[in-house]
């Protein structure tokens, strides 16, 4: 076999001659007589003659890829350390007596061909392998090896013929060629040109692969290039004088290249391999490192992926002792890929625990040097800020990013990243900007905080901190003061004082004027129309707009905020719809200068509806303040509605809902007494749960029901207000005077009044049930000229359900008012002519009737009161 000749050498044959001179190899013994004279040599050659036998047969078999590459790499790698250990060329020549120095050279020279054809023939086959070179490298740095010129002008002869062979692929596979380009790029700066040559070339010819992955991309830079009259130096030259200067002189060129050829992910990993190389103890490497990675990042930064793995790499290495050279280049890079993913930079340094340490704090005053990226930097914070911290996440995907565990702290990082990012200069412009924002959302944030044990204990209040800091950068310092005079810094993260502190915050931005106050009027305004996400944000959201509205606006505000309040009254929160209701209040006054007065009206009747009992009071206290200053022509308008939405109240199992109602009820009467005609169906709806109050266990309750029946009972002209009186006052009489008085003037009310009634026997309350029986009897008894027998039987039906009734009191009156029942029933008669004539006697003259029941109440006043209104009510008397 003869050796390979220079040209040969500087050009790539094909796997066909590669196969060969193999097989040539093989059989050739001409250097056997060498073996004991250069036993290395010798054994480095048998060694890698054997290990290409084996990997090429592995080549051509079947076997998984990964596999595959993975047994070739092992045997690579073994190779490599009995090729790069045998002794240099100048030791060779000097193991020769004369005579062999040839066959040594020739032998010495035939064991590098070797491995190179062999990693030529890998590389043919599947472009992927060349990441072989990559691992090359490491090895050579790893082992310390002295002949790195040697490896790297192998490595540099492999890209060659890959660079040649890309042309006729149509696609090309090779992940490794970012990393490879970060070695090879430190490389090109040593101080040995043996290195910086085949480097320089292999790094070329890299970039050349690099350009076919990348074709499109090339491309269109190289148009932009010829546009601007510059050149893209790598892209043209060849001479490897001229490639040397470029390398050494321009890194500006060489990093934009770099950017240019490579793939987004290569280019990851490019940016990688060099951050890995700032830790390395050589001085000398760690700068040409630190340098390359912000040239490259200055141009480039957009393409780089993986950004937040970055950030991780960076704060672990940073924690370390740290350099000052790789400390400087390091937060470099955050601030420049600040400025091409602020969030992703943002919400990575987001995920680590809190209180931030001193790296992290370094790392958030990199982030925040960038003035370029300081709206969107403040916009993810404030998308943080939209967390609540402690909220548990419901699922992986949302768990994903918090490393401790699946509480979200990362709105309390936010806070504290922002007690470093809002005094910086150069964020001032978007501060202002973004005032309304910050200040409500670091007000959800103390509330929210205000109450976690983590928060109180470690003392994070970083939200009130950076609540402070956002005054003062600002411009309102004046406020910080005002509030520190009221002790309002100290009290803040008290869960009982932040509502109120919520109120003072506002009100004294007021007193002071603050000059943020229309584009902070347009936010709330903003944030109350789309609605928080929070019911509890809701609560601060009015407080500190009413307080607004309450300083710069007089009542009634404009409709658009009317509205608001409008919408709140029936919000799901029931402080927020207190608050509103509380503020609708004040607006008595003015209530008739409101436009659409009616549906705010209405609103209110809605609130009555709600689950909660003190919604419900704050809604019928707000209600009777407005009526009371209504005029009458929208009053009258709404009246009967108003009256419908007291009656179900007044069942309430609140009494003091059942009490105000009732009352409220017996105003609405008294109000409307020149619209009687307008409420009587009203007065009848609301009869029957007036009586049978009288018999609550309240006193509040039977006070009400007193004084309403008074009221209906004036406005309907019956003279029995003085039974009502508490110095003369009897259940049974005063319901015998209404059944009669009822009769005389409002027969036709008899079925609706009985069906109301009946409805009480399921009552779960003993003296609701027991009252119903006892008015049962009397407007049976009394109006049973009006009654068909269907309607008896179905009366008799109820009754018939509380003859068995656990409470013996309801037993015995049950079982008296049957009996009546029946009595009436047997008087019914089928003849048309009788029951008209029977309706007309009764109607014309009623039957003189003592109480029926004998039934002495708990609330009837013990000692006989009144006799003569008692005697003047059981006298027979014709109708008026």
């Amino acid at each position: 076999m003869t050796t390979r000749n220079h040209k040969t050498s500087k050009n790539s044959r094909d796997s066909k001659d590669i196969v060969t001179d193999l097989q040539s190899l093989q059989s050739s013994v001409k250097w056997q007589h060498l073996e004991h004279k250069a036993d290395s040599l010798w054994d480095a050659y048998t060694s890698v003659i054997s290990d290409q036998a084996l990997i090429l047969s592995i080549n051509s078999s079947f076997v998984d890829p990964l596999l595959q590459f993975e047994t070739q790499l092992k045997i690579i790698e073994s190779s490599f350390k009995s090729v790069f250990t045998i002794p240099c060329l100048e030791e060779v020549k000097e193991m020769g007596n004369g005579n062999d120095d040839e066959d040594l050279q020739e032998l010495y020279q035939s064991i590098l061909n070797v491995y190179e054809d062999t990693l030529l023939i890998l590389v043919s086959k599947d472009f992927y392998k060349l990441q072989i070179l990559k691992e090359m490298i490491v090895w050579m740095s790893r082992d310390k090896l002295g002949q790195q010129g040697r490896i790297l002008v192998i490595i540099s002869r492999v890209l060659i013929f890959a660079a040649k062979k890309v042309k006729e692929s149509a696609s090309v596979d090779a992940p490794c060629l970012g990393v490879l380009a970060a070695e090879l790029c430190l490389l090109c700066s040593h101080a040995s040109r043996s290195i910086t040559q085949p480097a320089s070339m292999g790094m070329y010819h890299l970039l050349c692969i690099a350009k076919r992955q990348n074709e499109d991309i090339v491309r269109n830079t190289t148009a932009r290039y010829e546009q601007s009259g510059s050149q893209c130096h790598l892209s043209h030259c060849c001479d490897i004088e001229f490639l040397l200067d470029v390398l050494k002189e321009d890194k500006t060129e060489v990093a934009r290249s770099i950017g240019h050829m490579l793939l987004p992910s290569l280019l990851t990993d490019f940016v990688w391999s060099l951050l890995m190389r700032l830790a390395m103890p050589d001085r000398g490497m760690t700068k040409e490192a630190a340098n390359m990675l912000r040239l490259t990042l200055e141009y480039h930064a957009h393409k780089v992926t993986m950004v937040s793995k970055i950030v991780e790499l960076i704060y672990v290495q940073l924690s370390k002792n740290s350099n000052h050279v790789m400390k400087h280049a390091m937060l470099r890079v955050i601030t420049l890929l600040t400025r091409t993913s602020p969030k992703k930079v943002i919400f990575q340094l987001m995920d680590y625990p809190v209180p931030a340490d001193n790296t992290l704090a370094l790392m958030w005053q990199a982030a925040g040097s960038e003035a370029s990226v300081a709206l969107p930097v403040l916009m993810t914070i404030l998308l943080i800020l939209r967390g609540k911290p402690g909220e548990m996440q419901e699922s992986l995907a949302d768990r994903r990013r918090f490393s401790l565990d699946a509480t979200n702290m990362m709105p309390v990082a936010a806070s504290q990243a922002l007690c470093t990012l809002l005094p910086v200069p150069s964020y001032k412009k978007a501060v202002a900007q973004f005032f309304p924002q910050l200040l409500m959302a670091l007000l959800f944030q103390v509330f929210y905080t205000c109450n976690m044990t983590l928060v109180i204990e470690k003392k994070l209040f970083f939200a009130r901190d950076a609540l402070r800091v956002l005054l003062y950068c600002s411009g309102l310092q004046e406020v910080d003061t005002a509030l520190n005079r009221k002790n309002f810094w100290d009290q803040i993260s008290q869960v009982l004082f932040h509502h109120h502190g919520v109120y003072l915050i506002a009100t004294t931005l007021g007193e002071h004027n603050f000059p943020q106050f229309p584009e902070t009027l347009h936010y709330l305004y903003k944030l109350s129309v789309e609605g928080p996400r929070r019911s509890e944000d809701s609560v601060i959201t009015v407080i500190f707009l009413t307080e607004l509205l309450n300083k710069f606006f007089k009542d009634p505000f404009p409709e658009e905020f009317l509205a608001l309040f409008r919408k709140w009254i029936n919000d799901s929160n029931p402080t927020v719809s207190k608050l509103s209701l509380q503020k609708i209040a004040s607006m008595a006054p003015v209530i008739n200068q409101v436009g659409n007065v009616c549906s705010l009206l209405l609103s209110i009747l809605d609130a009555f509806l709600s689950k909660d009992q003190t919604v419900i009071i704050r809604a019928l206290l707000t209600l009777r303040r407005l009526l009371n200053k209504l005029d009458k022509v929208t009053y009258s308008s709404l009246c009967t509605q108003i009256a419908s939405s007291y009656c179900p109240l007044m069942d309430h199992s609140n009494g003091g809902i059942r009490s105000m109602a009732i009352r409220h009820f017996g105003e609405l009467v008294r109000d409307m007494s020149q619209y009687r005609w307008m409420l009587n169906n009203a007065v009848f709806r609301a009869l029957v749960p007036l009586i049978l109050f009288l018999e609550d266990t309240e006193t509040r309750v039977i006070t009400a029901c007193k004084h309403t029946l008074a009221i209906c009972v004036s406005e309907l002209r019956w003279p029995i207000s003085n039974l009502l009186l508490d110095r003369c006052y009897s259940f049974e009489l005063a319901v015998l005077s209404i059944c009669n008085n009822l009769f005389i003037s409002h027969g036709r009310y008899i079925v609706e009044l009985l069906s109301d009634a009946l409805g009480f026997l399921r009552n779960s309350q003993v003296y609701l049930r027991r009252a119903s029986v006892i008015l049962i009897g009397y407007l049976t008894t009394l109006g049973g000229h009006l009654l068909l027998r269907d309607d008896i039987e179905v009366i008799l039906e109820g009754i018939d359900r509380v003859l068995d009734d656990e409470d013996p009191e309801i037993k015995a009156l049950a079982s008296k008012t049957h009996k009546l029942l029946k009595n009436v029933a047997n008087k019914l008669t089928s003849s048309v002519i009788k029951q008209t004539s029977r309706r007309l006697f009764n109607f014309i003259y009623i039957k003189k009737f003592k109480p029926l029941y004998n039934y002495i109440s708990p609330n009837d006043v013990t000692k006989k009161p009144c006799g003569d209104e008692r005697n003047q009510e059981r006298e027979d008397r014709p109708c008026a």
